[in-house]
């Protein structure tokens, strides 16, 4: 068990913590909520040889109790802050001015979308994960992620398209 834990569990940890801090958006309770998660996975230990995938068990573990942890701290609908892709410091300052824009739409508009299709959002665009990854993290079929990721698009280009 112990070696399971080591070689299959323990690497998951960066990942689990991008999950944990996308969702708590506060380092320090993403770390926490990691670390609960190790703990919870260790505890169910006697369960492993029954679960299809040690990470889809760990990764649906840390993002209840990272949404949990939102939901106890009342801070149910929270912003999100996605960095990349800026500009380079020596781009023309209106191009830096346009991003920052733009980036500030994509925000808003993300901040609207329910849980459930931010979560998905945020795993296939940042994560890069595939549909069947997603699917069984979350424990939807893979068509169910297609239609919230597309749903999730087209709300956040009606968003940046009406404004």
């Amino acid at each position: 068990m112990e070696n399971i834990f080591k070689n299959e569990i323990l690497p998951l940890r960066d990942r689990l913590f991008r999950l944990a801090l996308s969702i708590t958006l506060n380092r320090q309770e993403a770390e926490d909520v990691v670390q609960d998660t190790l703990l919870k996975m260790w505890s169910m230990r006697d369960q492993w040889k029954t679960v299809c995938s040690l990470e889809a068990m760990a990764v649906t573990i840390c993002r209840n109790m990272a949404l949990d942890c939102t939901r106890k701290a009342g801070r149910d609908n929270l912003t999100i802050d996605i960095d990349r892709d800026s500009p380079r410091a020596d781009t023309d300052p209106s191009v830096q001015l346009e991003h920052k824009e733009r980036l500030g739409m994509v925000r808003a508009a993300m901040d609207q979308l329910p849980e459930i299709q931010r979560t998905i959002m945020l795993l296939r665009e940042s994560e890069g994960q595939s549909y069947a990854g997603i699917a069984e993290e979350l424990g939807i079929t893979e068509t169910q992620v297609r239609v919230y990721l597309h749903r999730a698009r087209q709300k956040i280009k009606k968003s940046i398209s009406g404004l």
